[in-house]
């Protein structure tokens, strides 16, 4: 379209929305003088789009118009057909309320974000409404009800980033004029129209520098650059507009990039900026300030909506307001920490306000929320017996609240702390020799960790989402997972505490110290299960397991990378069942007097038994909704694998 003709299309919409719109209001909404507006809508009239209203005669610049036939079929041809709003992801920088509540759904003002844009989409006859959802989704299906909107499903939206959602709604957009919405954007006043000229890309001017996508335009305001960053800049803000020939020209290239690999993690931005000469213009859309907000995170919606200042209506915020003894207003600096397979954590400063009792003041903590399903497969209870008889060892987490009821836990954050790295050797002897520690400690629970009862428990989980075991041969592995079990529990190995959770991401390092985390799963058990679990949680081979053994032995307090290499040496004789050396007191009670080629082999067993487990445990939350990868996959493996050296060990 010529520029004339894309003007012509603003000035017709202009009048059809308000028949005495101004010279003056239709100069705002073309952004030129009243002399080039006088000058367009004069070519508009000759072009027979527009005609003078009789009784307006004389009225200079004010003078009014109305629709000819011809504009108004002309104007039907940039009819907005329906609007996509996104609203499939997490929300990380929202918790810990998006937790609770997608971040769509949050109210500010007394209005949900996402019903504020249905109902100013309404206002303009746009009544095709899809809402594209993923997290949370069951959260969306009222709207169907009260809006008669559409939902669709993205199954990527745990893993992939906004290149995946377009591609997922392609066939929505596909020959339609729709505008791309977000769920959590909030627009004061009414942007959207019934008829738009082009398409575009909502921006506002950033002062000083910023980080946001920064657009570069032509004379006629089409994008012709974006770049990350810059200083007093106009920025990608808010709403999308596609007209049918951009999303023609633009989602061939959508479905282009989805399918190359490293592009998992693309904004549909990143297409778009690659190829803006390659596509027809979209233009920029700028929107005075204090018009859209793209609120970052609690703390700026508290200083927009009063109300978030000391009720935010999370359960997890009047929590840890009631455990401190704060108001909310004093929980600060709030942030998602990664997310672990089982719980989601969440990181908060308490305020260094003088009224805040000084032990509080200024600390930073840890609040962890129980992920969906888990009160069925862990016992708190137990979890807190265990954090009662391991504090005297001085190895864990300094605890601030823990309830036995729900999960909720409160523990103090550890500046400058971070993850265990298993491929340092030194990192991993000290985490072998806190194993050790423990396993040593003489402590005793009255309960245990026992693979039978675990495998029945998640079966009947599974059966109680009315899901089922995916594995076509299941059944046979089942009945190897029986004789694997046999066996184990023929040895009459000893048992101890042990932690069962010993994946590297459970043992950090602080200026205080080594210090092992979340106790979920702990109880008495072989403690050889423990090398186990750290095994197939660094989805270590068979041969490295072999070297995790005799890290383990040789561990100690304090000691670094030093081990004899005795195991590593023997490894092929291990294998062959011929080795017939055997651990010393060094091995503490998990290996003294046991021969390399027994203590390999019960290792291998347990490695396989949890894999398994944690296949079934997988399958249980995907049921749930969860999403996970290949881990089941490569869980379930480890037991198919273990089954193979066990035969060739002939301990089955």
């Amino acid at each position: 379209m010529s520029k004339a003709g894309r003007e012509s299309i603003i000035i017709l919409r202009t009048l059809y929305e308000n028949k005495e719109s101004t010279q003056r209001d239709i100069a705002l909404q073309l952004e030129v003088s009243l002399g080039k507006t006088n000058k367009l809508i004069s070519e508009t009239v000759e072009e027979g789009l527009l005609s003078k209203v009789e009784s307006s005669e004389g009225r200079g610049r004010n003078v009014s118009y109305e629709l000819t036939e011809k504009g108004k079929k002309l104007l039907e041809k940039y009819r907005v057909d329906r609007a996509l709003i996104l609203a499939s992801g997490f929300g990380s920088r929202f918790v810990p309320l998006t937790y609770e509540t997608p971040k769509g759904l949050l109210e500010v003002f007394g209005e949900r974000m996402i019903e504020r844009q249905i109902r100013q989409l309404h206002e303009v006859g746009v009544r095709d409404i899809t809402i594209m959802v993923g997290y949370l989704k069951e959260k969306f299906d009222y709207l169907i009800d009260k809006y008669d909107v559409k939902l669709i499903y993205n199954p990527e939206f745990s893993s992939k980033n906004t290149l995946a959602t377009m591609h997922h709604a392609k066939d929505f957009l596909k020959g339609k004029n729709c505008y791309i919405l977000s769920s959590d954007n909030w627009m004061r006043n009414n942007i959207y129209h019934s008829y738009e000229a082009d398409a575009w890309y909502a921006a506002t001017f950033m002062n000083g520098e910023t980080r946001e996508w920064a657009m570069e335009t032509g004379r006629n305001g089409a994008i012709k650059e974006v770049h990350v960053g810059g200083s007093d800049k106009w920025c990608m803000y808010g709403p999308v507009y596609f007209t049918k020939e951009f999303s023609d020209a633009f989602l061939p290239l959508i479905e282009a990039y989805y399918k190359m690999p490293g592009t998992e993690q693309f904004y549909w931005e990143d297409v778009l900026i690659r190829n803006l000469r390659n596509l027809p213009d979209i233009y920029i859309n700028k929107r005075p300030d204090g018009e859209v907000y793209e609120f970052e995170n609690l703390e700026e919606l508290r200083l927009f909506d009063e109300k978030y200042i000391n009720d935010s209506g999370s359960r997890a915020m009047q929590l840890v307001s009631d455990v401190f003894g704060v108001p909310e207003s004093g929980i600060v600096n709030i942030r998602c920490l990664k997310a672990g397979m089982t719980n989601k954590s969440w990181y908060f400063n308490i305020s260094d306000d003088p009224e805040i009792p000084e032990k509080f003041r200024g600390k930073a903590y840890i609040c962890r929320i129980p992920g969906p399903g888990t009160e069925k497969l862990i016992n708190r209870r137990h979890e807190g017996d265990v954090y009662k008889a391991v504090t005297g060892l001085g190895i864990t987490e300094e605890l601030v609240y823990f309830n036995a009821e729900n999960g909720y836990k409160i523990s103090r954050y550890y500046n400058g702390a971070r993850n265990a790295d298993y491929t340092i050797e030194q990192e991993l002897t000290a985490c072998m020799a806190m194993l050790k520690k423990l396993h040593n400690s003489g402590i005793k629970l009255n309960h245990e960790f026992d693979f039978r009862r675990e495998l029945l428990g998640y079966e009947k989980d599974i059966r109680e989402v009315n899901a089922s075991v995916p594995y076509e041969d299941y059944p046979t592995v089942r009945m190897q997972a029986e004789e694997v079990l046999g066996w184990l529990e023929s040895l009459n190995r000893p048992k101890t505490i042990a932690h069962i959770d010993s994946v590297k991401d459970n043992f950090i390092f602080t200026d205080e110290g080594l210090k092992m985390i979340d106790w979920e799963y702990a109880g008495m058990a072989d403690p050889l299960v423990d090398i186990a679990m750290a095994a197939i949680y660094s989805y270590m081979t068979y041969e490295e397991t072999g070297k995790l053994i005799e890290v383990y032995a040789d561990a100690s307090e304090g000691s670094g990378d030093r081990h004899n290499g005795d195991f590593i040496v023997a490894y092929r004789d291990v294998l062959d069942g011929k080795s017939a050396e055997v651990f010393g007191e060094n091995g503490g009670i998990a290996l003294n007097g046991e021969n390399y080629t027994d203590a390999y082999a019960i290792v291998v067993a347990y490695m396989g038994m949890g894999g398994l487990l944690w296949a079934l445990w997988g399958v249980y939350k995907m049921a749930l909704g969860e999403s996970f990868g290949d881990y089941t996959l490569k869980m379930y493996r480890y037991f198919k694998d273990s089954y193979k050296i066990l035969r060739k060990l002939e301990k089955i």
